[in-house]
């Protein structure tokens, strides 16, 4: 732990709140696209189609995989951009529109298609889905990166990103009940098609707030840098070592979560309500509802032990928090008393708004360490390859969890499961995520990039730009 802080920070440093608040309506886009795919897919191929969970664990992988290879493409892309409007803002105009488009998309399956022909259709819609989503996601994460130099006005961004992120998760645990609703004739499939159209022009129009809103940071500096093939930039990301620490110890996070995704849902509906999918689905709803009220009140605690304590403690604690929650589950998935899941739900909540809010932040100083290191602003590269090792992770665990629920015995397109069944998902769901997490938190003891080292380096650059602009030779005066 660190000494407190008193750190204030400058007036030139600081972020206009309209700035920030159009930053976090920016974030939603990502936040709720991309999580309501991860969220609704199964329920709607698996539980309402009857598809194979392999099948789909497949079809979410490959353009997961395709998501990925594209992203440092799209990171260094705009680090090169020199157009008049900007290296990031374009994109989030184009990208914002996409989105809207591919997300509506994935959600209009023919139901009278066969099933393989069902599988191709979200195999296609899917790849332009994750084809668009980084024109707009890796442009406005690295927009984040480079809004201010301070080391916890980056963290005050991120914090507001996270909160209104949050707010627009509220909508997220509905999705599921309000599509079950008698104006839908009971047919969740496609109450999910129509509640996500009006989803989808929301997006839309979030996503181009904030590219009409912020601002870039680091415009002027970087008009006349010189424009590093991607390769190079690729090669210097993996060059250092803090950065390496650091995704190494959030792509464990999010493989030991993501291979047991949608494990709580099937848990819920077979194992607490024994298949009654109506009130599972107000629990579930009541669930996400709660995870995104404490991710929202999350954010005031994160920024104040942050700024107290620095990031790498915060982050330690946000890992020990997600720990304890996840091990509750087996006292709190109780059948007699099913609302005891509030009780792993908000701890697990906060613990991942303390971490998830911190991670930009502290890739942003990354980036002042790289500049320190080589003259270069790479943003853009650095936010693509954490996305890089992210969506990898992310589409080999969803490979993985279709096996896995396999293995426990779990039959598609039935009303129950059997007892094994049910006990192992939640053997996998309880256990697998706070063992990886725990090698994470032991990873980022000795995090080297501290708030004492952030601010030295903050001043070394700040004293390299002088000493640039006193060596630029002045022009002589016209003679009379």
């Amino acid at each position: 732990m660190t000494t407190p802080q008193t750190h204030v920070t400058a007036a030139a440093d600081r972020i206009p709140v309209s700035q920030k608040v159009a930053y976090g309506m920016g974030a939603v886009v990502t936040i709720v696209a991309v999580n309501s795919v991860s969220q609704l897919t199964s329920l709607v191929y698996v539980v309402g189609l009857g598809m194979s969970a392999i099948w789909i664990g497949y079809a979410q992988a490959l353009p997961r995989l395709w998501d990925a290879f594209v992203d440092p493409f799209l990171g260094n892309i705009s680090d090169n951009s020199r157009s008049r409007y900007g290296r990031r803002i374009p994109f989030l105009f184009v990208g914002g529109v996409l989105i809207g488009i591919a997300f509506w998309l994935l959600w209009t399956v023919p139901r009278d298609w066969s099933q393989p022909a069902m599988f191709a259709y979200f195999i296609v819609t899917s790849m332009f889905f994750y084809t668009v989503v980084p024109i707009y996601a890796i442009p406005h994460g690295a927009l984040g990166l480079e809004m201010t130099d301070d080391y916890h006005e980056k963290t005050s961004l991120f914090g507001y990103a996270s909160f209104i992120g949050n707010v627009g998760a509220l909508t997220l645990p509905w999705i599921y009940y309000l599509a079950n609703r008698p104006i839908f004739g009971g047919d969740s499939v496609a109450g999910i098609k129509w509640v996500c159209l009006g989803m989808s022009v929301i997006l839309t129009i979030a996503a181009l707030v904030c590219a009409s809103i912020c601002k870039e940071g680091k415009l002027q500096q970087t008009k006349s840098q010189e424009k590093i093939p991607v390769w190079a930039s690729f090669k210097i990301t993996y060059r250092n070592a803090t950065f390496l620490k650091l995704v190494l110890a959030y792509v464990l996070l999010i493989v030991g979560f993501q291979i047991v995704m949608g494990f709580s849902n099937f848990i819920t509906i077979f194992y607490l309500f024994g298949g009654d999918k109506d009130p599972a689905s107000i629990l579930m709803a009541q669930n996400g509802t709660l995870w995104a009220v404490v991710g929202l009140a999350g954010v005031f605690p994160m920024m104040w032990v942050s700024k107290r304590y620095g990031k790498r403690f915060t982050v330690i604690l946000s890992f020990t928090m997600i720990i304890v929650g996840n091990l509750l589950k087996i006292v709190c998935y109780s059948r007699a008393q099913p609302w005891l899941s509030f009780i792993p739900t908000f701890c697990l909540s906060l613990g991942m708004v303390f971490c998830f809010s911190l991670v930009n932040s502290m890739i942003s100083d990354i980036c002042d360490e790289d500049e320190y290191a080589t003259g270069v602003r790479r943003e853009g590269i650095y936010f693509a390859v954490y996305n890089w090792w992210w969506k990898v992770a992310v589409s080999l665990a969803s490979v993985a969890s279709g096996y896995l629920l396999r293995l426990t015995g779990f039959m598609e397109a039935t009303a129950t499961q059997s007892e094994s069944t049910l006990f192992w998902i939640r053997f996998w769901e309880i256990g697998l995520p706070p063992l990886l997490c725990l090698i994470s938190a032991g990873l980022l003891l000795k995090y080297p990039l501290t708030e004492e080292r952030a601010y030295h380096i903050k001043a070394l650059l700040t004293e390299r730009k002088a000493q640039a602009l006193a060596a630029v030779p002045v022009a002589a005066a016209p003679t009379i």
